[in-house]
């Protein structure tokens, strides 16, 4: 099914899963909201594909969430943070992000800054902050339109709930 409607060959998805063992569940994609005191929004320039993301990855295993994104944001846009609230916990199959071979859940984190200076880390090319309707191209296996207007949103109501599917 996944050659079929993916646009793949049967032998390119063979090799996709041939190294998966075991039962299948979702990888866990951790991603920061930063903002600064004007509203403004961190994102960083991936290096992969020259769009902008808020700033995270895949989480590693033997560490918490919340310990993933925050060494997301200091190796991705030179910051130190801590995690203050979860967000939103999205299912990437929901909120329009293409295809993937595995199933994605998403962890969207607000994050307070601590300290450090912004700067480049070895998979982005740049980091910026950016107002709600001046967002550049986003990288939308990392992040969609939707989603980071979620997080605006959030911004504006503190004291909404976590958004989950």
């Amino acid at each position: 099914m996944l050659a079929a409607y993916g646009g793949r060959e049967p032998e390119q998805v063979l090799e996709l899963f041939s190294g998966e063992v075991g039962y299948a569940t979702p990888k866990v994609d951790v991603r920061a909201a930063v903002f600064r005191g004007d509203g403004a929004l961190l994102l960083v320039r991936e290096r992969a594909d020259g769009r902008w993301t808020l700033p995270g990855g895949w989480a590693d295993v033997g560490d918490s969430p919340a310990e993933c994104v925050e060494r997301e944001v200091r190796e991705e846009a030179g910051l130190a943070v801590r995690a203050t609230k979860l967000l939103a916990l999205w299912d990437g199959r929901r909120h329009g992000q293409p295809p993937r071979p595995s199933s994605v859940y998403k962890l969207c984190f607000r994050c307070e800054v601590l300290g450090g200076e912004a700067a480049v880390g070895t998979e982005t090319a740049e980091v910026g902050f950016f107002r709600e309707g001046e967002v550049p191209e986003l990288s939308l296996s990392r992040a969609t339109p939707a989603q980071v207007a979620r997080v605006f949103e959030h911004l504006r109501h503190p004291e909404w709930p976590t958004d989950f599917d």
